[in-house]
């Protein structure tokens, strides 16, 4: 009697695996496979950080490195599995380079090249031997390349979930090529999903708008919420990047503290900008009320979103046109019962709706900043009321485990359409 096969199996492509900024990916991955959806990734960098969340020691899927630096020792097996698929599939590779040629000579980018000869690798080495019927990346820019360049080397259909930064700063005709190409898109926000409409070919691609949610067995604070009382707890998560917003934050709190008020200030995230917000910080004399605490991993952070009153995020659009979608952070605290402080940005008005769920402030502005955590700190009323309505809007419209399930029909469609002649070999 012969084995039944194995089931086809979906090929994730990622930028980094595991990222302790990513916990939204990790947590679909899981997900995917609590609901039957096998998964192998396809990482193009080595972890990062010492430790990851407690979620990722869940996940089963297989795990295979993409040379990352093509510039280094493993340049010559990078070439040879190249030059092997090129050999075996001399007119996908011709087509797969004609395209990455025109994508270069569009930005004068030299990643273009890079990823075509990681997507050679990937289909030659990584997609020996396996069921996989399908390619999804995460994020718009790179990993999405890979794909692209993958699926026309393989033949294998492909899709992708876009977030926020890699929408806003990746080049129109490029991200539209994508688009044209990809079987469906996935994008977190309805702000997005717009702006991908307005680019794409005619909206023959589908474009899923799926927020990421959280795991609300995670993030759940079932103690009662006393009023808050000096010194007043304010909390913010954030990577240190101009987007965030933080000097506005950072700009309010010194207000506040000029006009008398008593509070300790705990800032919790890391990012290329630490130098300057540490600056801001001594400068704006917010030394002796502020803890700097870099990243840190979920168990910790739930504890201060308990021990917090507010939260605060100054968010903003950077030079570069990088923006966020729905910082996961505010929903956490929504969830958590902190009333969150937070601006008109972006998709951010999809969680906090002003005086209802939290107050939006405009970006860039320190003293409707300062005024709006004033607020959210001494209005007893507004508190009651924004932190059952907070937690209502995160119940009924983020909870990961009931919106994964769009993501698993979606993924289940598109895997039971491949079929065997479709599966590269």
């Amino acid at each position: 009697m012969s084995l039944p096969a194995d089931p086809p199996t979906l090929g994730m492509i990622l930028k980094g695996y595991p990222r302790i900024s990513e916990t939204f990916i990790s947590n679909e991955i899981r997900l995917l496979e609590q609901r039957g959806i096998p998964v192998h990734i396809f990482s193009m960098r080595k972890p990062r950080e010492p430790f990851c969340h407690p979620s990722v020691r869940k996940i089963r899927a297989r795990v295979d490195y993409l040379p990352e630096n093509i510039i280094s020792r493993r340049l010559p097996s990078l070439l040879k599995h190249n030059a092997q698929l090129a050999a075996r599939r001399p007119a996908s590779y011709a087509y797969a380079l004609r395209i990455a040629l025109r994508r270069f000579r569009r930005t004068r980018k030299s990643a273009t090249l890079k990823h075509l000869l990681q997507a050679g690798y990937l289909v030659n080495q990584g997609l020996a031997n396996r069921r996989i019927a399908h390619l999804h990346a995460h994020f718009a820019h790179s990993p999405t390349s890979v794909a692209m360049f993958s699926s026309l080397l393989s033949g294998l259909p492909f899709s992708f979930t876009a977030h926020a930064k890699d929408i806003y700063t990746s080049d129109a005709r490029q991200l539209r090529e994508k688009l044209a190409m990809a079987a469906f898109a996935v994008t977190c926000t309805e702000y997005n999903r717009r702006h991908l409409m307005g680019l794409g070919p005619n909206g023959h691609t589908p474009i899923h708008r799926i927020y990421h949610g959280i795991d609300l067995a995670l993030f759940k604070n079932h103690t009662p919420r006393s009023m808050p009382t000096p010194p007043y707890r304010i909390l913010s998560i954030a990577r240190l990047t101009a987007k965030k917003g933080l000097p506005t934050v950072l700009q309010a709190l010194a207000q506040l503290k000029q006009s008398g008020m008593l509070f300790e200030y705990t800032l919790i995230g890391d990012g290329d900008d630490r130098a300057k917000i540490l600056g801001l910080i001594e400068s704006l004399g917010l030394s002796a009320q502020t803890r700097w605490l870099g990243t840190l991993p979920h168990d910790v952070v739930r504890e201060h979103y308990r021990q917090s009153d507010v939260f605060a995020l100054g968010c903003e659009v950077a030079a570069n046109g990088d923006r966020d979608g729905i910082p996961n952070v505010l929903v956490e605290s929504l969830a958590m019962g902190v009333p969150a402080i937070a601006t008109r940005v972006s998709a951010i008005p999809e969680i906090i709706t002003h005086g209802e769920t939290g107050l939006l402030v405009e970006p860039g502005q320190p003293d409707q900043m300062a005024a709006a955590i004033r607020q959210g700190l001494e209005d007893h009323d507004f508190r009651r009321k924004v932190i059952a309505a907070g937690r209502r809007r995160v119940h009924t419209s983020f909870d990961n485990v009931t919106l994964v399930e769009e993501l698993v029909h979606i993924h289940r469609a598109q895997l039971n359409s491949a079929s065997i002649g479709r599966r590269w070999a």
